[in-house]
C-alpha cells in the first residue's frame, strides 16, 4: 500500500512518500487522545521530532490513503508530551455550522465542558472542572496560540477574542500540566492553531447570519511557499441576542507570519486584536429562570415583570439612599480591548539540536460596569521564554532532550467607581483603585526516550517562583467625610512539578499510556485584601493550590472504521482557593482561603464508527462522552447571619459547578462521490447532567437535551467556478427548550435558628443562571477567490 506523509509547522513544510503494509489504524496511535508520539517513535521513522495530530481520509475505489501529519515544533509552549491526554478538534469539526464562538469547536472534546460567560463570545471553557467555579474567562488552564502565550501572568485568559473561522483546529491537553506549561497550568493547557496560508492560498470573503440579528462578516488571505507562510483574518460579529440588555458588536483580527530567513533560522510573527463592545443582562436566581429566562418585560425596574433582577445603585454615586435599577437603565455592558503582539526566532544549530526564543506583550483593557460598579484599567503583561532541544540515541535507542526558561510580568492599575442611576453606564464617587504587579520565572526540563519499538517513557521537572505585590485603596464615604484606607500585600511562592509517562503499544491495534503529572496555581492578587475576620487588610498567608493526577488510558483501533479511546483519570487536589463567610457582621462580608482537600476523578471516551464502510463511506458516527466525580475531602465551611455564625463540615459533598455527566453524539455524512458530491450535513444530541450550585449540595441546575441539524454544500471541482462557493444552514435547539447555558455557584445560607437554608431560599438567589438560545435558524455563504 502506498501513501502520502506531509509534515507542517511553523518550521518547514516538506513532503515525502513512504510504502506501508499495515492498515490506517496503525498509524493512527495514539494520534487524538495520546497526543504526543514522538515522530522517531513507531510506527514513524521520521528522525525529526514532532509530535503529531492525524487526521486520514479514504478514496474506496483508488484504495490510497491520504494522511495528514500536523506537527507542532518542540518548546515555545508548543509540548504535547507523551502519555498526556490530548484529545484535538480540526477545521472540519467546525468548519460547516455557525461557529461563533469557542464553544463550537471544542463541542465533540472530551472532558472539555463549556458555561456561558459574561459576553456572546465570554464562553466558560472547563478541562476536567478546570472553570467550574468561575462566571467568566478560562481559569486554571494555560492558552497558546500558535505558541504564543495567550494567558496573563496572573492566570487570566478569556475567549471574547476567538472567532473560530481563522483556525485550523485545538489540541487540549488534559491533566496537571505545570511540569511544561508553568503556573496555573493545574488542570491542562489548550493550544489554538491558525489557518496556514499556503493552504487557504488567496482569499475568502464570507458571512454568516440568522436569528436574533447576527451577522458576522470575515476575511481571510493566505499566501505561502516554502520561504513563508502569511495569514491574516478580520471579522466583525454584531447581533440584537436573544435576552434583553444582550446586542454586541465585536471585531477580531488575526495575523501570523512565519519567514525561512536561511535554512536554519526562522522568524514566526503574531498579532492579535480583539474589541468587545456588548450589553449585559443580570444573571438569575434559578426561580427567575423558570419564569422568565430571557427576561422580558425587565427594561424598567419600576414596572417590571416577574422574574426580572436589578441592580440597587447609589443615588448620588456615593452614599446613602439606592435605587432599584434594570440591566437597560443602569447601561449594563462591557466595552474591552485585548491585542497581542509576538515574536518568535528559530535557530538550529545542527539537524539535531534547535533553539527557540520568542517574546509577547499582551496588553487587556478593560471597561466593565457589570453590576453596581464600573471596573477600569490596563493591564499589561511581557514573556519571555527560550528553549533548547537536542534529538540525540543512547545506544541505537532516540532520546530527545529538552530545556526550557520563561520569564513574565505584569503591571496593573485599575479604578471600581460606583455606578448611579442616570443611564448609560454613568461613574459616580471612586469606590477603590488597586496598584501592582505579578510575576513569574520558571526552568523546565524534560527527557523523552524510546527505549524499546514497544515502550516509550518520559520524565520531567518544572519550577517556578512567582512574586505578587499590590496596593488596594478604599474609599468610604458619608456626608460628612471621605476616609481612606490602605492596604498592601506582598507575598513570593516557589513550586516545583515533576511528572513522568509511559507509553505501551503491543500491537498494530491497542496502545496504553500511563501518566503521573502535579501543577500548582498561586492565589490572584484580589484574594489578598480580605482578613479571614472579615475585615479589609492584609491576607498573605494564602498558599498556592496544588494537584497531582494520575490518568491510564487505551486506544483500540481494531480496524479503519472504528476508534475508542478511552482514559480514567484520579486527582488528589491541595489548598484549592475558596471563598466564604467571615463571620457576623464583618465589613467585607467573605474572604478567600484554602479548603485543605478533595479529589478529582472522572472517565473520558471517544468513538469515531464508519457503520457502513464498503456500502456507505460517506456515513460517520461520533461520540464524546464525560463522567466527572469530585468531592471535597477535607473542608469545614462558616456560614454567617446577622446576629450568629455556624460552621458545617463539607467532607464528601461533590464539588458545586461540576457537570457530573456531558455528552455529545453526532451522526455525519458526507456525500464522496457522484451527482451530489459534496452535500453533507449530521444531527447532533447534546446532554448535560444537572450539577449542584452550593457546596451543601441543596441546590442543582436543571439538565437538558439539545438537539441540532445541520446541512452544507462543497460543490466538486468539476463544477468549475462554483467550486469556489460553500454554503451551509443550521437549525439550533430544534426542539426549542429552555435551558441553562450558564450557572455559576451561590453560596449557601444560615436561617435565624442556625440551621442551613433549604432549596426554597437558595433557589431566590440570584447572580447565577443564563438561560440559553431558544430555537435558532443560521446560514452562511463562503467564496474563495
Amino acid at each position: 500500500m502506498k501513501g502520502f506523509l506531509r509534515f507542517s509547522d511553523q518550521n518547514e513544510h516538506m513532503n515525502t512518500s513512504f510504502e506501508s503494509s499495515r492498515p490506517l489504524g496503525s498509524l493512527v496511535l495514539g494520534c487524538v487522545f495520546l497526543g504526543a508520539f514522538p515522530a522517531h517513535a513507531q510506527p514513524f521513522q521520521a528522525r525529526s521530532r514532532k509530535t503529531v495530530t492525524v487526521a486520514s481520509s479514504v478514496n474506496q475505489k483508488q484504495n490510497v490513503e491520504s494522511i495528514l501529519v500536523r506537527g507542532a515544533a518542540r518548546g515555545s509552549a508548543l509540548l504535547r508530551p507523551v502519555g498526556e491526554t490530548t484529545y484535538s478538534s480540526d477545521h472540519i469539526d467546525f468548519a460547516h455550522r455557525a461557529a461563533q464562538s469557542v464553544a463550537d469547536m471544542v463541542a465533540t472534546l472530551p472532558g472539555v465542558t463549556v458555561l456561558q460567560g459574561n459576553g456572546p463570545r465570554d464562553n466558560v471553557v472547563s478541562v476536567r472542572g478546570s472553570g467550574a467555579r468561575q462566571s467568566w474567562g478560562l481559569k486554571n488552564l494555560q492558552i497558546t496560540e500558535d505558541g504564543f502565550p495567550m494567558t496573563q501572568p496572573d492566570g487570566t485568559a478569556r475567549a471574547d477574542l476567538i472567532d473560530p473561522h481563522a483556525y485550523e483546529g485545538v489540541d487540549v491537553s488534559q491533566g496537571p500540566a505545570s511540569t511544561l506549561y508553568g503556573n496555573y497550568a493545574i488542570n491542562g493547557a489548550i493550544n489554538f492553531r491558525t489557518r496556514n496560508g499556503a493552504d487557504i492560498h488567496g482569499l475568502e470573503l464570507g458571512s454568516d447570519f440568522g436569528s436574533f440579528g447576527l451577522f458576522n462578516n470575515y476575511a481571510t488571505i493566505g499566501a505561502g511557499n516554502k520561504r513563508y507562510d502569511f495569514m491574516l483574518f478580520g471579522s466583525d460579529v454584531r447581533g440584537k441576542g436573544f435576552i434583553a440588555n444582550s446586542q454586541y458588536n465585536t471585531s477580531t483580527e488575526n495575523m501570523r507570519l512565519r519567514v525561512n530567513l536561511t535554512s536554519s533560522d526562522r522568524l514566526v510573527l503574531k498579532f492579535v486584536n480583539n474589541v468587545t463592545d456588548t450589553s449585559l443582562p443580570l444573571r438569575l436566581s434559578l426561580n427567575q429562570f423558570r419564569s422568565n429566562p430571557y427576561q422580558n418585560g425587565c427594561a424598567n425596574a419600576a414596572s417590571a415583570v416577574a422574574g426580572c433582577a436589578s441592580v440597587n445603585l447609589l443615588v448620588n454615586g456615593a452614599y446613602g439612599a439606592h435605587q432599584a435599577t434594570s440591566p437597560q437603565q443602569a447601561g449594563l455592558g462591557r466595552f474591552d480591548r485585548r491585542t497581542i503582539v509576538g515574536l518568535r526566532w528559530e535557530h538550529d544549530f545542527d539537524p539535531r539540536t534547535t533553539w527557540h526564543t520568542q517574546f509577547t506583550y499582551d496588553q487587556r483593557h478593560t471597561d466593565q460596569p457589570t453590576s453596581t460598579t464600573a471596573f477600569v484599567g490596563p493591564f499589561n503583561s511581557y514573556n519571555v521564554q527560550t528553549d533548547w532541544t537536542n534529538r540525540g540515541r543512547i545506544g541505537k535507542t532516540p532520546l530527545t532532550s529538552f530545556v526550557g526558561a520563561s520569564f513574565d510580568y505584569m503591571d496593573y492599575g485599575y479604578q471600581v467607581y460606583n455606578l448611579t442611576p442616570q443611564g448609560g453606564a454613568t461613574r459616580g464617587a471612586l469606590n477603590s483603585t488597586s496598584y501592582g504587579h505579578q510575576w513569574n520565572i520558571g526552568l523546565r526540563f524534560q527527557e523523552d526516550w524510546q527505549f524499546s519499538p514497544l515502550w516509550h517513557a518520559v520524565v520531567g521537572l518544572g519550577g517556578t517562583q512567582s512574586d505578587v505585590g499590590a496596593v488596594q485603596t478604599l474609599y468610604n464615604r458619608s456626608a460628612r467625610s471621605t476616609a481612606l484606607q490602605n492596604i498592601t500585600a506582598n507575598r513570593r511562592f516557589f513550586n516545583l512539578a515533576p511528572e513522568a509517562s509511559l507509553v505501551y503499544t503491543p500491537t498494530k491495534d491497542w496502545t496504553l499510556h500511563t501518566r503521573v503529572g502535579t501543577a500548582y496555581a498561586t492565589p490572584g492578587y484580589s484574594s489578598f485584601f480580605v482578613t479571614p475576620q472579615g475585615n479589609y487588610g492584609n491576607n498573605t498567608q494564602l498558599k498556592s493550590e496544588t494537584s497531582l493526577g494520575f490518568d491510564l488510558g487505551v486506544e483500540w483501533h481494531p480496524s479503519p472504521s472504528i476508534n475508542i479511546q478511552a482514559t480514567g483519570f484520579y486527582e488528589f487536589y491541595r489548598n484549592e482557593l475558596v471563598s466564604q463567610s467571615a463571620g457576623v457582621n464583618t465589613p467585607a462580608g467573605s474572604y478567600t482561603f484554602n479548603a485543605p482537600a478533595s479529589e478529582h476523578r472522572g472517565i473520558e471516551l471517544g468513538a469515531t464508527w464508519q457503520p457502513l464502510r464498503a456500502s456507505l463511506p460517506g456515513a460517520r458516527l461520533k461520540l464524546s462522552y464525560t463522567y466527572g466525580n469530585q468531592i471535597y475531602t477535607k473542608y469545614t465551611e462558616t456560614l454567617s447571619n446577622s446576629t450568629l455564625a455556624q460552621s458545617f463540615a463539607r467532607k464528601g459533598n461533590l464539588i458545586p459547578g461540576v457537570i457530573p455527566h456531558f455528552l455529545d453524539a453526532r451522526v455525519l455524512y458526507n456525500q464522496p462521490d457522484g451527482w451530489l458530491q459534496g452535500l453533507g450535513g449530521f444531527a447532533e444530541v447534546t446532554w448535560r447532567s444537572t450539577f449542584f450550585l452550593d457546596n451543601a449540595n441543596i441546590l442543582k441546575a436543571p439538565s437538558y437535551a439539545l438537539l441540532n441539524l445541520e446541512i452544507h454544500y462543497d460543490p466538486p471541482p468539476r463544477m468549475g467556478w462554483v467550486h469556489r462557493l460553500h454554503s451551509y444552514f443550521e437549525v439550533q435547539n430544534v426542539t426549542n427548550q429552555v435551558y441553562a447555558a450558564g450557572a455559576t455557584d451561590i453560596s449557601d445560607t444560615l436561617l435565624p435558628t442556625g440551621q442551613q437554608a433549604g432549596r426554597s431560599v437558595l433557589a431566590n438567589k440570584t447572580g447565577s443562571i443564563y438561560a440559553g438560545s431558544p430555537r435558532a435558524f443560521f446560514g452562511g455563504v463562503r467564496i474563495k477567490f
